[in-house]
């Protein structure tokens, strides 16, 4: 494999141990996605079967936009991930990294009418920023990628109605801080409510000029390379295996 293929690699392999430290996995389910650099048309996913914890460079798939392999590994790949991903990587040039969780958070505010509400700070990231899909079973049915790809528009991030999150990102550090406050979002929402007390609802005006900041802070001060060599640094704390 080319450097840059293994580089993707790696670092796919390191979202998947984080999502699995932060735990923010269902157990062999779900799925985080990149695009293979320099072979259109080509992208990396998890062997079906192996636990996030377990997941290393070498042992992810390569599966082209139709779902066949490429190459000669003897892992399966999960329909339901091939349907949901392949429909953004086909039709998202900018989405080059996708991760989909069921977390418990992530799943409850998809599971409500009003979804992510602009109540605190990490959630005014999200201000008119996220998508939402209906839900229509089980990702099985091929015609359902054009449907998700409408609903994601130009977001970095979808709520799958009754399903779970999604987010993406032009590098691994953008798509998994995109997922992490993501998710961060939903698991405050669901402290607020439980509270029973009147939850404080950020006005529209206000919550623009937060969202036009968070862009702002990631432009001039490259926050999202620092988070994400610091998340590498992490990973590799954890356990370097996952370079193998």
């Amino acid at each position: 494999m080319s450097p840059a293929e293994y580089e993707a690699r790696v670092e796919l392999a390191a979202c998947y141990r984080l999502a699995a430290h932060y735990r923010m996995t269902d157990l062999i389910y779900t799925h985080i996605t990149a695009r293979v650099p320099d072979e259109p048309g080509h992208f990396l996913i998890n062997p079906y079967g192996y636990l996030w914890e377990e997941i290393t460079a070498t042992s992810l798939v390569k599966i082209d936009v139709d779902g066949n392999k490429v190459g000669d590994s003897p892992n399966r790949v999960n329909p339901a991930g091939f349907t949901i991903h392949s429909a953004i990587h086909r039709s998202r040039h900018d989405a080059a990294w996708v991760m989909h969780t069921h977390t418990r958070a992530g799943v409850a505010v998809s599971s409500v009418e009003e979804g992510l509400l602009p109540l605190n700070q990490i959630a005014l990231q999200f201000y008119g920023r996220t998508g939402y899909h209906d839900y229509e079973g089980i990702a099985l049915d091929l015609d359902e990628r054009d449907r998700i790809t409408k609903s994601l528009g130009a977001h970095p991030a979808l709520i799958l109605r009754s399903h779970g999150l999604l987010t993406v990102g032009e590098s691994a550090g953008q798509m998994f801080s995109n997922m992490f406050y993501l998710n961060r979002a939903c698991e405050i929402q669901e402290s607020t409510l439980a509270m029973g007390l009147t939850p404080l609802v950020v006005e529209d005006d206000l919550a623009r000029h937060v969202t036009a900041q968070y862009d702002q802070m990631a432009v001039d001060d490259g926050d999202l390379v620092l988070e994400w060599d610091a998340q590498m640094r992490l990973a590799d704390r954890l356990d370097p295996g996952f370079r193998d």
